[in-house]
């Protein structure tokens, strides 16, 4: 969700959101002050200049962020990337992706490594302030689980009391464990790891009785288990984990581009606009339809980007729900339902302010 040695000593002070290799200059960074200051700058330029996007990920959760053996990238944060990409450069391979781990991942963004996180990412208060994010729309409402094995009889938070439950540290799985275990009285033994891998190794082991993780997470890391039938979910959700992907605070226009670059994947579902039949629409006379495809109005220009930048991002990566449906939906080996996540015209939670 590797350490960076290189920025651990100045994160999360420094919010210089240029690439590696950009202008060091402006930054604010102060030792005695833990809270992330905002830092005025002019992203767009850069990436402009440096002609792609870099991306920061996990790489190893299947239908989020995973690299295939072929070397390819797959899952919705990448899409959300490519989206982005196609925006600024009317491609969607020019993107560099690059893996962090739930450790680094807030350091590397705040020092620039990356210009976005699209890596599973739980929107809370402390990290929109203390660690200076600015959060782009949420791409996945979901809720923290804990997974057992079949046969071990567990089939409730009561019945962990006294059991070892598999942690990753460094994410906000191991304090929501630790509240909800402590509110309800139920006395357990945390095992905790930093790597993600290797606390999913830990369990398939058979070293803890129990593994928290996302929902979607932990369907998505059943796959890979050896026995991944042997394997169930708890109905009892623990917490709500909001996903979305996020940039460095100090840069108005930067992170004006990724929301309404997420927001046109929602937009587009909710007018029936999909990457196959979305030539039919343009000689629509319909004002929002026109607004939205650029071909009234300036909305593109008003972000740095062209007018028909929502046009370009939808034929080359499809609205949010082609991008659901081929990472997570029903003909995955995820098979995740919609549910919370389809779009409010169909009494999901996704929804984008008017194209106007």
């Amino acid at each position: 969700m590797r350490k960076s040695a290189l920025f651990l000593a100045i994160a999360p002070l420094i919010l210089a959101i240029t690439a590696c290799g950009g202008d060091p200059a402006n930054t604010t960074s102060n030792p005695g002050d833990t809270t992330a200051a905002p830092v005025n700058r002019n992203l767009w330029n850069t990436v402009k200049s440096r002609g792609k996007l870099t991306c920061g990920v996990s790489g190893e959760v299947p239908g989020f962020s995973f690299v295939g053996t072929d070397g390819k990238y797959s899952g919705i944060d990448v899409d959300v990337c490519r989206a982005v990409a196609v925006a600024l450069f009317d491609n969607p391979d020019a993107v560099e992706f690059r893996n962090l781990s739930a450790k680094e991942r807030f350091t590397a963004l705040q020092a620039g490594e990356v210009d976005i996180l699209s890596r599973n990412t739980t929107w809370t208060l402390s990290r929109a302030t203390s660690v200076g994010l600015e959060f782009a729309p949420v791409v996945f409402y979901d809720g923290q689980g804990i997974m057992v094995r079949n046969n071990s009889g567990i089939k409730s938070l009561a019945d962990l009391k006294g059991k070892a439950i598999c942690v990753q540290t460094g994410t906000t799985t191991e304090q929501n464990l630790a509240d909800q275990m402590r509110k309800r009285g139920i006395t357990y033994k945390p095992v905790v790891f930093e790597d993600v891998n290797v606390t999913f190794a830990t369990y398939s082991e058979g070293r803890c009785d129990g593994i928290t993780a996302d929902r979607s997470a932990l369907v998505a890391r059943r796959t890979k288990l050896p026995k991944a039938a042997e394997n169930v979910i708890l109905d009892e959700v623990i917490s709500s984990e909001p996903l979305a992907p996020a940039v460095a605070k100090g840069d108005p226009r930067w992170s004006s581009i990724v929301q309404w670059v997420v927001y046109s994947l929602f937009k587009a579902e909710e007018l029936g606009i999909t990457s196959q039949n979305i030539d039919q629409f343009a000689s629509s006379s319909d004002p929002d339809i026109k607004r939205f495809l650029g071909t009234e109005g300036n909305l593109g220009e008003g972000l740095g980007l062209t007018n028909d930048f929502a046009t370009r991002t939808i034929k080359k990566v499809g609205n949010y729900g082609e991008i659901y449906d081929r990472n997570l939906g029903a003909k995955t080996p995820l098979n995740l339902a919609r549910g919370q996540n389809q779009i409010w015209t169909k009494g999901g939670l996704l929804y984008s302010p008017p194209f106007r």
